[in-house]
């Protein structure tokens, strides 16, 4: 295990997606939200699609990004259907997508299924770029609560060999979230280049940094004020 990093509070600002993915979200409630992430400069504000354009505005002149999700929760919707979703949401201003595997697949051991299924969101984020614009940064939700560790290493791998930048751990809306144990295997099969995103329970600086230290290079979490204001 590394040491535990010395970040300021802008530094670890920068390792945070503040996300509001809840389904009864309000406008009201998304706009407080893009206020807050401004305020603190968060790396990105992650929502549902329905949301995207509302915060692509409301982000305009700042440095924060647009985020959304892709096949969520369950990552039980087709390939196609996904790279719609990704085209659509490119469109309405995302700047990353996160998109959730085939969850069948990875408990079933089929490696050829999952790389199919992320090879079509990243072939539509990186055909979907406005001009201007960098390409869309896509994250791969495996959601570790529900595999085993081979099955976690297999996701892992699948993803990074269909070209995603980042895996990452939850959903948020499964049986668990992220664990340091998690971040560190993904971390060690993913090697230094892949992007690691812990996601579901990080509630506190000390849960924040924790996995950090143990690979993670970006944090998904709804309690991004509290992280940043825990000194």
């Amino acid at each position: 295990m590394s040491e535990t990093p010395q970040l300021t509070t802008a530094e670890l600002a920068k390792h945070i997606d503040h996300t509001l993915l809840k389904p009864e979200a309000s406008r009201e409630d998304i706009l407080r939200v893009v206020a807050e992430a401004r305020e603190a400069g968060v790396k990105s504000v992650c929502v549902n699609p329905r949301w995207v354009r509302e915060v692509r505005a409301g982000l305009e002149g700042s440095d924060v990004l647009t985020c959304t999700v892709i096949g969520f929760p369950l990552g039980a919707s087709s390939s196609a259907v996904k790279a719609f979703e990704t085209t659509q949401a490119i469109a309405d201003g995302a700047d990353e997508v996160d998109m959730v595997i085939d969850i069948a697949a990875a408990r079933a051991g089929d490696r050829a299924r999952l790389e199919e299924d992320v090879r079509a969101v990243v072939a539509a984020a990186h055909a979907s770029g406005p001009a201007g614009r960098a390409g869309t940064l896509v994250k791969v939700i495996i959601e570790t609560a529900l595999l085993d560790d081979a099955a976690k290493v297999l996701a892992c791998e699948a993803a990074v060999a269909a070209g995603a930048d980042f895996v990452k751990t939850s959903t948020g809306f499964s049986t668990g979230g992220a664990t340091v144990e998690d971040v560190a295997l993904m971390r060690r099969t993913v090697g230094p280049e892949i992007g690691v995103k812990a996601s579901g329970g990080v509630r506190s600086r000390e849960d924040a940094l924790a996995m950090i230290t143990a690979g993670a290079t970006r944090i998904g979490a709804s309690s991004a004020l509290a992280i940043l204001g825990d000194d």
